[in-house]
């Protein structure tokens, strides 16, 4: 195969190594073993067997607890290779048997990496710890890590033996290991007995074989020696492959046979077996489209788990955009209560409206609009005595009630984001263990400060704005501050222009006369102008205040990864591996 061929294995186990499915929705503890369970099988055995197609060809030999296994293996190479025994698990740790030429295609880490090699020699003992293997390891529930190798000549060359753990051990870890060995394999040979071959777990595994287009040999093993019997099973195994879908290449029989003193079976026992392995090792051309076939049924399964994976993590991003949508709808709420709060004239109300008063001494709001006008112009000009504060005053209290309204809407806003997320598996998910809805300490003047630059900006508007002759000497004659709060008062009533009639009440007409003033100054199309570039530079400040605080909810969705990858990037890896998976059919012999 071409180097760019690799360089596509290698680009996709980088995509599922960068894989993250954090959010906890329908079938994704599937899914994650399915990421496992893939990268493990392309560094197990696509990758290598791409890169070397005339390698020795990989037969595991699989299947439930009990069904002699081990002791088919021993009877094959004609001497105890392999641990069997009544102790369950009874295959602690795989055991990889190979002709001595082979040696240098399993002793590296060609196959199988993720497995230390301890080379062994000799019969194994029945409870002895082997060399370079701690007390216990492989036993119960403790990962299997290692891989034995053994040299014997009875193991025809280009062909090897591994023998794996139960498939339906009692140590989960066991049974893991068992699958991760079938995955890596180029030749199944999968073991049952008389009265366990109809069992629920075997069928599920050679159905993930007929699945991915593995050779599967069959041996059942342990037939009562009868007649009749094999006559009988034989058929009724074959037909029930068959419903299953699953091609088995060969299908051997093995009577039940007493075991010699040794523990061996008798040499005939597993002659069809041994023979048939014979043959293959044989068979180059054979051999060649065992592996091929097996390598392009491998390449469309992790096609299939690519779309799949994709499928997962396009509903893991749906379900990070409904949060955030969530969050952008309980924020947004909150921003336009600001808005509301700022455009309707319920902030000039209270202190504010009293120092509102203290500065055009407009104590009565239904004596006509011009008299309000010229009486609060007369009030402001006498201010240049020195006497600023109302302005000042008027200032701090709008001030002060903007900040009130923001601050309490953020917490209105977070507490209603967090209850949305609360509402669903992924968001308890994400909120569990955080405190999201609380404001940070100093978030009150963080929202004073910005208020604060606000009002700076209203108050350099106005010297801007002012900047001509005569327009200065009026705002001169006002006081800068007076001029300033008019327009804050101005843009505080109405996102619109406010009415000129004074039956609106109070509020409005506080605001007439603040707007009257600025007209006296600016005139009528600048007001609008000032009011409306006031209005978008508080809108700014305020949006930056309220995007600040669906921090804590966006930094979560980001630490749980939920979008390090992209549907289109697995699929584009689903699309290779089939094209791939064709040519090597395309190519094969």
């Amino acid at each position: 195969m071409t180097e760019t061929t690799t360089t596509t294995l290698d680009v996709v186990a980088e995509h599922l190594d960068a894989l993250r499915l954090p959010l906890p929705l329908d079938g994704v503890e599937q899914a994650r073993g399915e990421i496992t369970a893939a990268r493990r099988q392309l560094a197990d055995h696509v990758i290598p067997r791409l890169e070397s197609l005339d390698a020795p060809l990989l037969a595991v030999v699989g299947g439930s607890t009990g069904a002699g296994k081990s002791t088919l293996v021993n009877a094959v190479v004609g001497e105890q290779v392999t641990r069997s025994g009544a102790i369950r698990p009874t295959t602690r740790r795989p055991v990889l048997l190979h002709h001595p030429a082979d040696e240098p295609w399993f002793a590296g880490t060609r196959i199988l990496p993720g497995l230390a090699r301890l080379r062994a020699a000799g019969a194994p003992a029945a409870d002895a710890t082997r060399e370079g293997e701690a007390p216990g390891e492989g036993e119960g529930e403790a990962p299997v890590t290692s891989l034995e190798l053994r040299a014997a000549e009875a193991v025809p060359q280009g062909l090897a033996l591994l023998d794996a753990p139960d498939i339906d051990s009692v140590s989960a870890g066991n049974r893991e290991l068992a699958r991760q060995l079938l995955r890596a394999a180029d030749l199944w040979i999968f073991v049952t007995t008389a009265n366990r071959y109809a069992d629920a777990v075997p069928w599920e595994v050679l159905r993930t074989a007929a699945e991915r287009d593995v050779t599967v040999w069959v041996v059942m093993n342990r037939i009562p020696d009868q007649p009749g019997v094999a006559e009988e099973l034989a058929p009724d195994l074959r037909g029930m492959l068959e419903r299953e879908g699953i091609e088995a290449e060969h299908l051997l029989l093995v009577p039940e046979t007493t075991l010699e003193q040794t523990g061996m079976l008798p040499a005939d026992a597993a002659a069809e077996l041994r023979d048939g392995l014979l043959r293959l090792a044989a068979d180059a051309p054979a051999r060649a489209r065992i592996a091929r076939r097996t390598l392009a049924g491998a390449l469309t399964g992790l096609s299939g788990t690519a779309e799949s994976l994709a499928a997962h993590l396009g509903a893991q991003e749906a379900e990070a955009q409904r949060l955030r949508d969530e969050v952008e709808a309980a924020f947004s709420a909150a921003r336009d209560r600001i808005d509301a709060a700022v455009g309707d004239g319920s902030l000039l109300r209270g202190e504010v409206m009293a120092r509102w008063q203290d500065v055009v001494g407009t104590g009565d709001f239904f004596r006509g609009v011009e008299s309000l006008v010229s009486r609060a112009r007369d009030r402001i000009g006498r201010a240049l005595t020195g006497r600023t504060a109302p302005a000042v005053a008027a200032e701090q209290a709008l001030g002060s009630s903007l900040v009130h309204v923001v601050i309490d809407e953020c917490a209105r806003g977070a507490e209603r984001a967090e209850t949305a997320w609360r509402a669903s598996p992924a968001g308890r998910f994400l909120a569990e263990g955080q405190d999201l809805s609380r404001l940070p300490d100093g978030f009150g003047d963080e929202v004073a400060a910005a208020v604060r630059a606000w009002q700076g900006d209203v108050l350099e508007l106005v010297r801007t704005e002012g900047s001509d002759r005569r327009s200065r000497a009026r705002i001169l004659s006002l006081g800068v501050n007076a001029v300033g709060v008019a327009l804050m008062i101005v843009v505080f009533a109405s996102t619109a222009f406010i009415p000129t009639g004074l039956e609106v009440g109070a509020g409005a007409a506080t605001a007439v006369v603040g707007q009257k003033l600025l007209e006296t100054v600016f005139g009528d199309e600048a007001v609008r102008r000032m009011a409306r570039t006031a209005r978008e530079k508080l809108t700014a400040r305020v949006d930056a205040l309220v995007a600040g605080r669906t921090a804590p909810f966006t930094h979560r969705l980001e630490e749980a990864g939920a979008a390090t990858q992209d549907t289109a990037t697995l699929e584009a890896d689903a699309t290779a591996l089939a094209q791939l998976a064709a040519r090597i059919r395309e190519d094969a012999p």
